[in-house]
């Protein structure tokens, strides 16, 4: 029975091929893609994201029903949370110039199975998106007409009563979806062309609403006897945080672009920083107009903007309201039609999906079989679904990528140069293992003298110390922690942290409302968990980090990423029981596509080892000066008994 069993040696071995990162070529610039994309295509791509539906709808939905006009406070934290992640793909964007968005920055850093399931996370969230706002498109202009669209297809095509349907198939939404599928199909230069048009007339619109709000605005909407600036205290304040926290999702189309950007080391950074700052902006100004023109609780969720000039009597600036409302919305389908392929296309090109999504058009220079085959799904989506009870995937899928990719961050920062790093084992560790010692010291095996003349050189001056390795200020204190590999402790750090994060998040959702702790226990287990945090960034904190002004770096690492993790930890434990539960089912079949497919056809996994025959050996002895310490000896590895030797050095031994 025992021969069954796995060995520890094959669950070793199993565990390292699900860990393993992918390995990024040299010249990281080097592209099927077509680099034509400016500062400004690409902070436009990022305000076509965020700047869309939610700002004529989830305004006034936020108002009127969880947090009064402190609206305006909900947006400005929800806009200081989403700039810590915009930060982290700021920095990953700058670094790993690949399309591919968190999935790749996951790969590079953590993990080959912890990547997938990032990008198939990912997928799920751009199609679900996608279809939900070309719904909201063909609602928003049906409403305009008085539903007549809705009731011709009641009365021709008929009505469902089916679970998880809509109640009539909704052509427009699946139309809409096809002429953008079709656009985007024609390059990214037309894609960016056609987001400028849509970004132009909705940022024109804004304008309009800001200035003509402002003149229409009555300070007494916010009095006390309208129910005050914050009605729903602190509570409603933090809530509707949760909720707005979604509006500025859209940037990491930015991240996704970055290999088709003309110079991504400084146009990533700055299109992510400029289109998070007029995003914020547009809705905190927005949010003011609209909690003073009419009071917060007579709002209309619906359609508040639009509604709110109505009442004010102006009729002409409600359909032009409209009609930018619309335009916004085009933005935001772009933003999904076009990220979504080059995530696809990512994960094929490195053999986790299937090998046809990773075909570039040689004209177009854009995935088309990725573009015609997820838009096609995205029509259908929106043609038969009912999207209401799916769409809470879009905020779990988004803050598990924003959580990966901020550890991602800290990982990547501690981790070695990769000049740095010495020829590595399966294990990760020097391939030269350390023998037992003579005269009390250490004997080490090294595969070349020039390997050694840099480990001499680097012994001399201790002072520069790598990546990953402790700083030698702390080294008196936490001297056991010097033996590690630099990184390792890190990487342990960094899941304790996120451990203690979940734990201590899981306690502040759950522990009052769920579990019933009493007190003593409650603030018991609330200290424990907040100490385990916080003494982990400080273990992450005593190691040196890779300082680089070549490329972008967010700042105050690791504090910058924890706080992003927590955030985003708890953001996550707010949604429902049922969404985890769909959000487990669609992990469970990300899975057995992986284990299926992906693992076997993984780029990394297909790579074949490079050849470790070694044709001279160096034994260093302690003591003495480096003449006397290193000596040749004999190469240990002999041939093959039946073949021919062919280790030689010039013909000789």
């Amino acid at each position: 029975m025992a021969r069954w069993l796995p060995r520890s040696t094959d669950l070793t071995r199993f565990c390292q091929k699900l860990n393993r990162v992918k390995t990024l070529e040299d010249d990281m610039m080097e592209t099927s893609f077509n680099r034509c994309l400016s500062t400004i295509d690409l902070t436009l791509l990022g305000i076509g994201g965020m700047v869309g539906s939610g700002l004529y709808v989830l305004t006034g939905t936020v108002a009127k029903e969880i947090a009064g006009p402190a609206v305006i406070v909900s947006f400005i934290i929800a806009g200081f949370a989403s700039l810590l992640a915009a930060l982290c793909y700021a920095e990953f964007g700058a670094r790993v110039p690949k399309t591919g968005s968190a999935y790749m920055f996951t790969y590079v850093s953590v993990g080959e199975i912890w990547a997938f399931l990032i990008g198939w996370n990912v997928l799920l969230e751009y199609m679900i998106g996608g279809a939900a706002v070309a719904r909201a498109w063909s609602g928003y202009l049906d409403s305009i007409f008085n539903h007549k669209i809705k009731n011709f297809t009641e009365t021709h095509v008929g009505a469902w009563q089916v679970p998880f349907l809509a109640h009539y198939p909704d052509f427009l939404a699946a139309a809409i979806l096809l002429v953008a599928t079709a656009f985007i199909s024609f390059g990214a230069k037309v894609s960016s062309w056609l987001n400028h048009v849509f970004s132009a007339i909705s940022m024109g619109v804004i304008l309009f609403i800001l200035i003509m709000g402002f003149v229409l605005a009555q300070p007494k909407n916010w009095s006390t006897q309208e129910g005050g600036f914050a009605p729903y205290g602190l509570s409603g304040i933090m809530a509707g945080t949760a909720t707005c926290f979604y509006a500025f999702v859209g940037f990491d189309v930015i991240a996704a672009s970055s290999e088709e950007a003309r110079n991504p080391q400084r146009a990533v950074p700055r299109a992510i920083a400029f289109s998070l700052g007029l995003a914020t902006g547009a809705y905190i100004l927005v949010s003011v107009v609209l909690t003073l023109m009419v009071p917060w609780h007579t709002l209309d969720p619906d359609s508040a903007l639009a509604d709110a000039f109505y009442r004010r009597g102006y009729a002409w600036a409600g359909f032009l309201v409209a009609a930018g409302s619309i335009c916004a919305m085009n933005t935001v389908l772009l933003s999904n039609l076009f990220s979504l392929p080059r995530i696809v296309y990512a994960m094929a090109e490195d053999g986790l999906f299937f090998q046809v999504f990773s075909r570039v058009h040689p004209r177009t220079q854009v995935p088309v079989v990725g573009i015609v085959v997820f838009g096609l799904l995205m029509a259908l989506l929106a043609l038969v679904f009912d999207l209401e009870a799916l769409v809470q995937f879009l905020s779990i899928g988004t803050l598990l990528a924003y959580t990966f990719v901020a550890a991602s961050i800290i990982v990547l920062r501690f981790q070695q140069h990769k000049g740095d790093v010495p020829a590595a084992g399966a294990g990760g560790r020097p391939s030269a293992e350390p023998h037992e010692g003579l005269a009390g010291g250490e004997l080490k095996e090294y595969e070349s003298f020039s390997d050694k003349l840099n480990l001499v050189d680097r012994d001399k001056g201790k002072e520069q110390r790598e990546p990953g390795q402790l700083k030698a200020a702390f080294e008196p204190y936490l001297e056991f922690l010097s033996d590690f590999y630099p990184g390792e402790v890190v990487t342990v750090a960094v899941v304790t942290l996120m451990v203690s994060a979940i734990c201590l998040c899981s306690i502040l959702v759950f522990g009052n409302t769920h579990l019933h702790l009493p007190t003593w226990s409650y603030s018991l287990l609330l200290v424990l968990f907040s100490l385990g945090f916080l003494l982990s960034l400080l273990l992450i904190w005593a190691h040196e980090q890779q300082h680089s002004t070549q490329t972008f770096q967010i700042p105050l690492v690791p504090l910058s990423p924890a706080l992003s993790i927590i955030l985003n930890i708890y953001l996550m434990l707010k949604l429902s029981y049922m969404t985890w539960l769909r959000f487990a089912i669609w992990l469970l079949l990300g899975l057995l596509v992986y284990f299926g497919y992906g693992i076997w056809h993984s780029k990394e996994n297909l790579r074949e080892p490079r050849a470790q025959r070694v044709s001279a050996r160096y034994v260093v002895f302690p003591g003495g000066s480096l003449e006397e310490r290193v000596q040749a000896v004999q190469p240990s590895c002999q041939p093959a008994a039946g073949l021919p030797d062919t280790d030689t050095d010039d013909g000789k031994r």
